[in-house]
C-alpha cells in the first residue's frame, strides 16, 4: 500500500497575541488541566511547571514551522553530536529570545508569584563539565537565531556535572538530580527508538550475486529513546531540536528469574542498561570505568547515526546524496567511532562498497578538536574495542591500512612519520587514537582559535596535517550575547542601550560604538556604578549563604565553575594572588596599573588573558 505524502502545511491554531492577560490565562489552564494544581494550593514547583510548559506551548508553532520550512526547501541539516551539552536553564532563554519575559513576568505578578523565585528554582541541566559542554549549548542557539537547520545528539543523563557543597573547607559531590520533578521541557519519541548492540561477533554473510559482505551479530542490545527539547533562536527566527537519548533495557524483567526467587538478578538487564546514562562522566581509572565510558560513546553516536540516516532515507531516498544535505560535526574526539559506525551502517546495512561509503563518510564528518596535548587526546585499548565493538575494529583496521599506504606511497612518509599518523598507538600498548581517526574520517577539522589551529598544525597533527593539508580550518569561539550580557548582566544591557541604541542586541559588532564614549566622564561614571552595584548584590549573596562579609570595594576574581580535577582552575586562584601580592608591593597608588602589567605578563607567558576583574 502506497505511502501517504507527506502535508507539510498543516493547519496551525491561531494563538492570542502575548498580552499579559493572555500569557496569565495560559498558565493557570496549564496549572489545572497539564500540572493538576488548583492555584489555591500550588506550590513553587507547580507554578514553575506551569510557566515552562505555557512558554513551551508559544514556541511549538514556531517550532512545527521551522521542521515543515526544511521539508519543504529540502535545504542542509546539520547534526552536531556532543557528549556535552550544558543547556543550563532553558526557560529564561526562551522567554528571552521569543519576547515573553517582561508579559510572563506581569501576568505571574498578578498571580502572587515571582518570577525571580521561579527561575531560581528552574533546574540547571549541567549537561556538560566545562568549554566544549558550553561550545555545544550556544551553537544551537546560535544555529537557531541564524537560521540554520540543526539537530545537537547527546545523552539524556540522570546525574549530571555533580553537586557542589562545602563542608570545613573541602568540597563535597552529591548527585546532581536534575530530573527530580521531571523535565516539562521535553518530549518522549517512543517511536524513535533505535537498538543498540555490544559484544559477539561478525560473521561473512554471501548475498545472492555472489559477493560478501560482513555481518555484526551482537550478544548484548538495549534501546535508545528520544527526548526532544525545542531550542529557540533570537527574536524568534527558527527553533531547533536537541535530542538527546535514554538507554533502556529491551526485556526490562527477566520473569522467569523473578518467579524463581531472584528478584534483584531479574532486574540487571534494566540496571546494565540504564547504567549507560546514568551519570556524565563515570570515573574512568577502572577497566569497568573505562567499559562504560566507550559504551555511552557508542551508545550515542549509533543512535545518533541510525537516526540521522533513516531521516534522510525518508526525505531523499538514497544514499548518495548525503555529503549534499547532512553535516555530521564531531564535538571533541567522545563520538569519533561514529566513523567506523557510518561505515557500518553505509556497508553492511546499505550495501554500499568500500570506495563508495568512505566517500561519502568522509564528504559527511567534520571534527572540531578542543586539545593540543597528545596524553589529553582519547584513545581506548585496542583489547577493549575487539571486545566489545568488533565489526568496527575491522573497518578502523582498514580506515588505518589505506591510510598508512597513501603516506608512504604518495606523501613518501618515513617510520617516524608513519608511527604518527597511524591510527593505532603500538608504543602505549596498541590504542586506538581517536583523534586520528576523526582527523582521517572528516574533511574538515577545526580548532576553537586562530593560535589554537596554527598549533594543531604544527603539534598534535603535525603530520596528518603534511598528509591532508587543505583540512585544517579556524573557527574561533564566539559567545551568545542573549545569555552571558543580556540575561547576566542587565543593568549593563540598559547602559549600553541608552547609549548606542538598542541595535547591538541584533548585532554585536555594533559594540564598537561603545568607543565615542569611553572617555566621557559620565559614561565612566555609569558603567563603574553598574559594577559596583554588581559586586554589592554579590557580597549580600555570599552574606546570605555563607554568613561571611566581603568589602565591594575590593577586587573580585569569580570562579563560575564546580572546582574540577583541571590545573587551570588551580592556575587561575594561584594568578589572583599573585596579582593581589604584586599591588600590596607597589605603593605609589597606581594599582590599576599594577594589575594591567601583571595581566600582561600572564598574557605574554600563557596567551591567556586573565579573568580577573574589579
Amino acid at each position: 500500500m502506497p505511502q501517504k505524502p507527506i502535508v507539510y502545511d498543516a493547519p496551525t491554531p491561531e494563538r492570542p497575541a502575548a498580552t499579559v492577560e493572555a500569557i496569565q490565562g495560559e498558565i493557570l489552564e496549564r496549572l489545572i488541566y497539564s500540572v493538576g494544581k488548583d492555584p489555591i494550593v500550588a506550590r513553587p514547583h507547580d507554578w514553575l511547571a506551569a510557566t515552562i510548559l505555557a512558554v513551551r506551548d508559544r514556541v511549538m508553532d514556531l517550532w512545527m514551522e521551522s521542521s515543515r520550512e526544511t521539508w519543504r526547501t529540502s535545504n542542509k541539516r546539520v547534526y552536531y553530536l556532543s557528549l556535552e551539552f550544558l543547556i543550563g536553564r532553558l526557560m529564561r532563554d526562551a522567554m528571552s529570545n521569543v519576547g515573553l519575559m517582561e508579559p510572563v513576568r506581569d501576568a505571574l505578578k498578578n498571580l502572587n508569584v515571582d518570577l525571580g523565585d521561579l527561575i531560581n528554582l528552574e533546574p540547571d541541566a549541567a549537561l556538560g563539565n566545562g568549554g566544549s559542554g558550553r561550545l555545544a549549548a550556544c551553537f544551537l542557539e546560535s544555529m537557531s537565531s541564524v537560521k540554520i537547520p540543526a539537530y545537537g545528539y547527546g545523552i539524556r543523563y540522570v546525574h549530571g556535572l555533580f553537586r557542589q557543597e562545602m563542608s570545613e573547607g573541602w568540597q563535597v559531590e552529591l548527585p546532581e538530580e536534575w530530573l527530580a520533578h521531571g523535565n516539562p521541557q521535553e518530549f518522549e519519541r517512543r517511536e524513535s527508538a533505535y537498538e543498540i548492540g555490544f559484544g559477539g561477533h561478525v560473521e561473512p554473510v554471501t548475498d545472492p550475486d555472489g559477493s560478501v559482505r560482513q555481518e555484526w551479530r551482537p550478544n548484548d542490545h538495549l534501546l535508545a529513546v528520544a527526548y526532544d527539547t525545542p531550542i529557540v533562536g533570537w527574536r524568534r527566527a527558527w527553533v531547533n531540536t536537541l535530542r538527546l537519548w535514554s538507554a533502556q533495557p529491551i526485556d526490562p524483567i527477566l520473569l522467569d528469574k523473578f518467579n524463581s526467587g531472584d528478584h534483584i538478578g531479574a532486574l540487571e538487564e534494566s540496571a546494565r542498561a540504564e547504567a549507560i546514562t546514568r551519570v556524565l562522566y563515570p570515573a574512568d581509572s577502572t577497566a569497568a570505568g573505562q567499559e562504560l565510558r566507550l559504551r555511552q560513546e557508542f551508545f550515542f553516536s549509533s543512535a545518533s547515526l541510525q537516526d540521522i540516516v533513516r531521516r534522510h532515507l525518508q526525505q531523499y531516498g538514497d544514499l548518495g546524496s548525503l555529503p549534499d544535505k547532512v553535516a555530521i560535526q564531531l564535538n571533541d574526539t567522545h563520538p569519533s567511532i561514529s566513523i567506523a559506525e557510518l561505515m557500518r551502517i553505509l556497508m553492511d546495512d546499505n550495501g554500499l562498497k568500500w570506495a563508495d561509503a568512505w566517500k561519502l563518510t568522509r564528504g559527511t564528518f567534520g571534527y572540531t578538536n578542543h586539545t593540543l596535548l597528545p596524553e589529553a587526546l582519547e584513545s581506548w585499548p585496542v583489547a577493549l574495542l575487539e571486545r566489545l565493538l568488533p565489526r568496527h575494529m575491522q573497518i578502523i583496521y582498514q580506515i588505518n591500512a589505506d591510510v598508512l599506504a597513501e603516506a608512504r606511497q604518495r606523501a613518501k612518509f618515513n617510520d617516524a612519520q608513519i608511527a604518527n599518523v597511524s591510527l593505532i598507538d603500538e608504543a602505549g600498548g596498541r590504542r586506538v587514537r581517536m583523534g586520528q581517526l576523526a582527523f582521517v574520517g572528516s574533511h574538515s577539522i577545526n580548532g576553537v582559535s586562530a593560535l589554537h589551529t596554527e598549533l594543531m598544525k604544527q603539534t598534535v597533527f603535525s603530520d596528518l596535517h603534511k598528509l591532508y593539508p587543505d583540512r585544517i580550518n579556524n573557527k574561533t569561539n564566539g559567545i551568545t550575547p542573549r545569555r552571558w550580557l543580556m540575561q547576566c548582566n542587565p543593568a549593563l544591557t540598559k547602559l549600553v542601550s541608552d547609549r548606542i541604541g538598542p541595535g547591538f542586541l541584533d548585532d554585536i559588532d555594533l559594540l564598537q560604538g561603545l568607543r565615542a564614549h569611553a572617555e566621557d566622564p559620565g559614561f565612566q561614571a555609569q558603567f563603574a556604578a553598574v559594577k559596583t552595584a554588581n559586586k554589592q548584590r554579590s557580597a549580600k549573596l555570599i552574606k546570605d549563604r555563607m554568613g561571611i562579609t566581603v568589602s565591594s570595594d575590593a577586587l573580585f576574581d569569580v570562579q563560575i565553575k564546580r572546582i574540577h580535577e583541571y590545573k587551570r582552575q588551580l592556575l587561575n586562584i594561584i594568578q589572583a594572588v599573585a596579582a593581589y601580592d604584586e599591588i600590596q608591593r607597589i605603593r605609589n597608588g597606581n594599582t590599576f596599573r599594577a594589575l594591567r602589567f601583571s595581566q600582561a605578563r600572564r598574557l605574554r607567558a600563557t596567551g591567556t588573558p586573565s579573568s580577573s576583574s574589579s
